[in-house]
């Protein structure tokens, strides 16, 4: 579907691409409060959970649930929010999202106004530490069973 972002980009920073799903970090001013955003995003166009086959199903929850893990693991936040809503983009996504509660939008949602001010130096501190956080995700999402796909094979 050429219409929809998420069918015709990556929708964010990529890193990794499995038979059926991608994981990307999400970057950009929607994210500039909580930069350890990361997406599960089905490759098929599909709006709804229910549109998934069970085995489509499970296959995404270990996705979200290793994604989720390497964030607990590597960051130590308060809390990782989990969220699949489409209404913006109807594509299939989970979003996977660290939270501190020294964030401007903790404890509500990250997609509230902020209650208070950002935390700049903590902020900087947590976004040196996205990269070893990613190369967590990736290693987390490679232990799996699941098939990488190669962009260019060869």
């Amino acid at each position: 579907m050429t219409d929809c972002p998420l069918c015709r980009d990556d929708g964010g920073l990529l890193l990794w691409r499995g038979e059926g799903w991608r994981v990307v970090r999400a970057l950009g001013a929607e994210v500039a409060a909580a930069p350890a955003w990361y997406r599960v995003i089905a490759a098929a166009h599909v709006a709804e959970w229910s549109d998934l086959p069970p085995a489509g199903q499970a296959r995404a929850m270990t996705l979200v649930t290793a994604v989720e893990r390497a964030l607990r693991a590597t960051l130590a936040p308060t809390k990782v929010n989990l969220a699949s809503l489409g209404n913006v983009v109807p594509h299939l996504h989970w979003h996977v999202i660290a939270r501190f509660d020294w964030d401007s939008r903790f404890p509500a949602p990250v997609w509230v106004p902020a209650q208070r001010g950002d935390d700049a130096l903590r902020l900087a501190a947590l976004r040196e530490r996205l990269p070893a956080c990613d190369a967590a995700v990736v290693q987390a999402l490679d232990a799996l069973s699941i098939t990488p796909v190669q962009e260019n094979p060869r």
